[in-house]
């Protein structure tokens, strides 16, 4: 699959917008390793949390073209970013400017068929957590865990039936435990890619 054209940004943009990294790529690479798998489960509604550039949503477009795309992000040049990333792409991204998803629900209480997050994961100061602009794409706190732990219940109330939830993390995010969690407190299985 072609990565989407982000060429419309400028070094200016990423001075507001997270540039995407490896780590933007190994989630493009899992989602197309899986595209088989989440065929099967006919997706019509996706959602991606903290779009930023809009890059993960026009590629999830490409594989599924006749789902609806929802974007949110807490930063509102991200929204614009992902909705002008989408438009060049050809794909129709309805991006919101919210935290998670709150501005969702619960309209969208387990209606997503696919659920993607690319947390800010990088172990920072607390301080440093909560901001709308740029380092709200970093910023996880202590473990850089605070973020992805604040989002973590809604994965339940946002999943459809045979839903799929996608997570870029780190070995300091304690990837096993996070894990755990998500079995014991919400019954989701979950494998490392």
């Amino acid at each position: 699959m072609k990565t989407p054209s982000l060429s419309h940004l400028n070094s200016k943009d990423y001075e507001r917008v997270y540039e995407p990294c490896e780590d933007t790529f190994l989630l493009l690479d899992a989602l197309e390793a899986d595209s088989a798998l989440i065929a099967t489960q006919h997706p019509t509604l996706c959602l991606e949390v903290g779009s930023g550039s809009g890059c993960v949503s026009a590629f999830v477009g490409f594989l599924w073209k006749h789902a609806h795309f929802l974007a949110t992000d807490i930063n509102p040049y991200a929204t614009e970013a992902t909705l002008k990333t989408g438009l060049l792409n050809g794909v129709g991204i309805d991006a919101i400017n919210s935290k998670f998803a709150q501005a969702l629900l619960p309209r969208l209480h387990h209606a997503v068929d696919l659920l993607i997050f690319n947390p800010p994961y990088v172990v920072t100061p607390s301080s440093e957590v909560g901001s709308s602009g740029i380092a709200a794409a970093w910023a996880g706190g202590i473990d850089g865990r605070e973020v992805l732990d604040a989002f973590l219940p809604s994965v339940d109330l946002l999943l459809s039936d045979s839903g799929l939830f996608y997570l870029v993390t780190v070995k300091e995010n304690r990837t096993t435990e996070i894990m755990q969690l998500m079995k014991s407190h919400y019954g989701l299985f979950s494998k490392v890619r």
